[in-house]
């Protein structure tokens, strides 16, 4: 049981946020920027198979290699279009904070067989 603080910010525990997502029998995230929050953990504790299972598989790339000299340091979450538990589609724009900048990105995301999933994002590197 991990009782640390999600990386994403929403101030509960990993296990109570973001946690309940990560790993090969974790639930689907309800929503688009759950979905984006269990990246940005995903990102912060080099899971990599977390990233790649919830990426479209029309976008998704064969291999991913997070560059591990970067240290996640926060998330904050600027604006979301649809993406609820009744849509299809969504979009969720959010900075990712690390040591040595920050990374702004407006996601979007499209919900299949009852699942949210990475589409692609416009991003900018601030910093």
């Amino acid at each position: 049981m991990d009782a640390r603080r999600c990386p994403c910010g929403s101030l509960e525990s990993l296990d109570a946020c973001c946690g309940r997502y990560l790993g090969d029998d974790g639930a689907a995230p309800p929503t688009a920027e759950a979905l984006m929050r269990s990246r940005y953990t995903a990102f912060v504790r080099g899971d990599v198979d977390h990233l790649l299972r919830t990426w479209h598989p029309d976008t998704r790339p064969a291999a991913l290699e997070p560059d591990p000299g970067v240290r996640w340091t926060g998330l904050e979450v600027l604006d979301r279009v649809d993406g609820g538990l009744f849509d299809a589609e969504g979009v969720v724009e959010f900075r990712a904070h690390h040591r040595d900048g920050v990374q702004h990105e407006r996601s979007r995301f499209v919900r299949e067989a009852g699942r949210w999933l990475y589409v692609d994002g416009v991003v900018g590197t601030q910093g």
